[in-house]
């Protein structure tokens, strides 16, 4: 079996953790790096009356494509290296070329994705995800998604323990070469006098929901494996335990939801069509477990030591057909 790894050359541990996992299995994989296409890795896609020859070279290693049992899909950060000596509006265009290049060729393989780009990209949807999560059964914050100003001092009115606001998706702002994250944030009394910025972005706001543990639910085909992280203890990391998440890091500790909790979760994956998952809940103070969201390419490489969770192994298996997979 050959497993084909889509990804970027400054990926974390997490590819070399899974291709260990595939190779003590015996599976064959190749490693491909997007950023490095199509200024180094070359592609080929050839069609004739004979057939089709698809071929992927990274210098000395090549792989027939044909050969290809399953794709996981981890990261992809096309032509980031592509000059643009040609002016920024041609680089955009050859980006978008390459793009299309890669994510066709996946497409077209006719073999299993963890997991496909379009369910990805649909399953990064907010919105849907709470509706999915509402109709399934679990518990979801009180939200409310809007660029209306007197809609959000009508909603904090309503919200007893208070009011949270967050982006619908990743998002940073890079100043003087410096990543900032925008991070979850309590909406005080002098931010609702000042919601003049919402007519330029809108953003999601949630009732604030009172918290004993963070739990990161990591889904990969029809496990869940989770850990717990008690982020009170640390002022900066109340609201939002990435704050600390430095700090965190060996905190986290294996833990286990409930089945009913389990089996919802898995539900909800269903919904969207994906293998894989890391779901952020939180579980409150009365012993209520509250769904906030699931990232189709969450993060996990920060738990698998201290939380003793077997996810690049988990990983490795449903690639195999070992474990239990959707689609």
């Amino acid at each position: 079996m050959t497993v084909l790894i889509i990804t970027h050359s400054r990926d974390n541990e997490c590819v070399d953790n899974v291709t260990a996992a595939l190779e003590e299995r015996g599976s064959r994989v190749f490693r491909f790096d997007t950023d490095r296409f199509p200024a180094e890795v070359r592609l080929l896609d050839l069609h004739d009356g004979r057939g089709r020859r698809l071929t992927l070279r990274d210098g000395d290693h090549a792989l027939d494509l044909a050969e290809v049992t399953a794709v996981w899909y981890r990261r992809m950060n096309v032509a980031a290296g592509l000059s643009n000596g040609a002016g920024e509006e041609l680089r955009r265009a050859s980006i978008g070329e390459a793009r299309r290049t890669v994510i066709g060729t996946i497409a077209s393989l006719g073999v299993f994705c963890m997991d496909p780009v379009q369910l990805i990209r649909r399953a990064e949807s907010k919105a849907l995800q709470l509706e999915i999560a509402r109709a399934v059964g679990l518990e979801i914050p009180r939200t409310l998604v809007t660029n209306d100003p007197a809609a959000v001092r009508a909603f904090a009115a309503e919200c007893r323990d208070g009011l949270v606001a967050k982006m619908l998706s990743s998002f940073a702002i890079v100043e003087d070469g410096i990543e900032k994250v925008v991070f979850t944030s309590l909406v005080s009394p002098a931010d609702l006098d000042d919601l003049d910025g919402l007519s330029v972005c809108p953003m999601m706001f949630q009732e604030r929901v009172p918290k004993a543990l963070e739990l990161r639910a990591t889904i990969v085909g029809q496990q869940v494996l989770t850990a717990s992280v008690d982020s009170q203890t640390l002022a900066g990391a109340r609201l939002d335990w990435r704050r600390e998440g430095a700090t965190l890091e060996t905190r986290w500790r294996n833990d286990r939801l409930p089945p009913v909790v389990e089996e919802r979760l898995l539900r909800l994956m269903d919904q969207l069509g994906l293998n894989y998952g890391a779901a952020d809940l939180i579980l409150t103070p009365d012993g209520r477990h509250v769904f906030l969201e699931v990232n189709p390419v969450g993060e996990y490489f920060w738990l698998e030591q201290p939380a003793d969770l077997p996810i690049s192994r988990a990983i490795a298996d449903v690639l195999l057909g070992r474990a239990a997979r959707r689609g």
